[in-house]
């Protein structure tokens, strides 16, 4: 017993050590790019970190202190940040610090997972290694936000589901944590949807039942009380990002999105499930021939599960976001065909003589970690530099002159953590009154154009900082460009420059020569306008 906790022990602690001297690597390395201070990858970590110090500091739920918005796409992570502001104060490296221990709770529990499968130093460390790298969890550690969240919901989740036969704690960890997963993500309605339709084909009503009911509860109490709020029954950004199905004139051209644009002709989808799909209908198509079809599914449970929710998370919702929409899918799949390869880590000589095709499409994985792997470091190795130039350097210029200005954006995370204003989202994720104009994927129109002047006038909004291609050439004509701030090298951003407008036009002079006054980052380029 003492030798196998030792072996245990071992296995932790040298997946802990590599995991983590990576992501410290990374971190020394964005801070000395960053005047010191870590900055997130991403604008979207500041939305969360916006909403979270409104609620904790104010007990208003929104990107602003002033009124309601559902800007967090995680209501249960940006809760918990919220809690963790109100303990222990307002401080941006929170959530770095949250995904930190989590990413220890997710070696812990596939070491404990892997272990149980290899008993073996070497080939457990390697199992937790892949999985760990494979979903690109030191990316998402410091992307600052809910994605090492869900993926500890998930490992949690898989573990327990094998040893809920033989622990009662077990079994309160596997209905708990898909109580806690649809409010960290809300596509992790996929999963439990698709895990009851399963346990249904295996004739388990009752833990079907139990799976829905612990998924859908918390989903439906958030729904109705954001309703009461907002109007829609999900977060703003689910409703301008998700994909809507509706049974009207445009059901056709819906259904064709869904099913050839986001699936069968997204190339994304094939990135990131093409080699695990086939390894997954190779193992199903086998025990298909040679067992009863109960058999089958059951032998191959989560192989099916994480296949179909694929599928689902490909056409109702998004992958492309630095790999942090698939993480949870790929622990998913790693967790589920490790077993079935365990071979190939004992003897992957003798494995691929006996299993070419599938030591081929093991091979594939790899190569797609190691491609990953690489995109991940270009990210990490600038992301925060990029928001650090322009985003940062955008919040530190308002909460300078501006801090409780009424101010348009679209990139709204930074300049609403970081300041006091009040905000019109171009976007919709943190404005109700633009999401008509952005759900479902639409274009702006000139009916966009005509509400933004009328608004921004009837409401006495003073400036704009946004990307001019975002508006699609429908800037209002009324708004007096006083700058543009550029910057090199685009990572993270969604544009290289970022252009400064006068709204009511009264203070454009005003605007000028604050914009002259501010030190600004010496990467930043300043282009005044005439």
């Amino acid at each position: 017993m003492q030798s196998f906790r030792n072996l245990e022990l071992r296995n932790f602690f040298i997946s802990f050590a590599v995991f983590f001297t990576v992501c410290l690597l990374y971190y020394i390395n964005s801070v000395l790019k960053t005047g010191g201070h870590y900055i997130y990858l991403l604008d979207d970590a500041y939305i969360h970190l916006a909403v979270a110090k409104n609620f904790a500091l104010h007990n208003i739920w929104g990107i602003t202190e002033y009124k309601f918005s559902s800007a967090s796409s995680s209501p249960l992570f940006t809760f918990i940040i919220s809690i963790l502001i109100k303990i222990i104060g307002n401080n941006d490296q929170i959530p770095l610090y949250f995904n930190a221990v989590f990413s220890v709770g997710i070696i812990y529990f596939l070491t404990q997972y892997y272990g149980d499968i290899f008993n073996d130093v070497k080939k457990t460390v390697s199992a937790v290694l892949f999985t760990l790298f494979f979903a690109v969890l030191h990316l998402q550690l410091l992307a600052g936000m809910e994605h090492i969240f869900q993926v500890f919901l998930f490992a949690v989740n898989i573990f327990c589901f094998y040893r809920g036969d033989k622990n009662k704690w077990a079994l309160a960890g596997f209905y708990g944590t898909i109580f806690l997963m649809g409010l960290t993500r809300f596509e992790s309605m996929f999963y439990f949807t698709v895990m009851a339709f399963v346990l249904i084909l295996l004739k388990k009503w009752k833990d079907a039942v139990g799976v829905l009911l612990a998924g859908f509860i918390p989903i439906i109490i958030f729904c109705y009380f954001n309703n009461q709020q907002s109007g829609y029954f999900f977060p703003n950004s689910v409703v301008v990002k998700g994909t809507k199905l509706s049974f009207d004139s445009h059901f056709l051209i819906q259904l064709k999105t869904i099913v050839f644009d986001n699936f069968l002709l997204n190339i994304s989808f094939y990135k990131i499930g093409l080699f695990p799909l086939l390894l997954c209908a190779i193992f199903i198509g086998r025990d298909l021939k040679s067992k009863t079809f109960r058999e089958a599914v059951g032998n191959n449970f989560f192989l099916i599960v994480f296949s179909l929710t694929t599928i689902c998370h490909s056409m109702f919702a998004d992958f492309r976001g630095l790999f942090r929409y698939e993480a949870y899918l790929l622990v998913g799949f790693s967790m589920a065909l490790i077993p079935k390869v365990k071979d190939f880590f004992l003897d992957f000589k003798k494995y691929g003589r006996k299993e070419m095709l599938i030591s081929i499409l093991i091979v594939m994985n790899v190569l797609l970690l190691v491609y990953k792997g690489w995109i991940a470091h270009k990210v990490i190795d600038n992301g925060g530099k990029n928001i650090y130039e322009q985003q940062i350097q955008s919040a530190r210029f308002l909460h300078t002159y501006y801090n409780s200005s009424k101010i348009v954006a679209n990139d709204i995370g930074a300049i609403s953590y970081y300041t006091d204003i009040h905000l019109l989202d171009i976007v919709g994720l943190g404005s109700e009154e633009t999401i008509v104009f952005n759900e479902n994927r639409k274009f702006f129109d000139p009916n966009f154009e005509g509400f933004l002047t009328r608004y921004c006038l009837k409401n006495k909004y003073d400036i704009a900082i946004v990307y001019d291609e975002w508006l699609q050439g429908h800037i209002p004509q009324n708004w007096k460009k006083a700058a543009v701030l550029k910057i090199k090298n685009k990572v993270t951003v969604a544009r290289l420059q970022v252009s400064i407008y006068s709204i009511n036009g009264d203070n454009f002079q005003q605007l000028q020569q604050n914009i002259r006054n501010f030190n600004w980052d010496k990467n930043v380029t300043v282009v005044l306008k005439d």
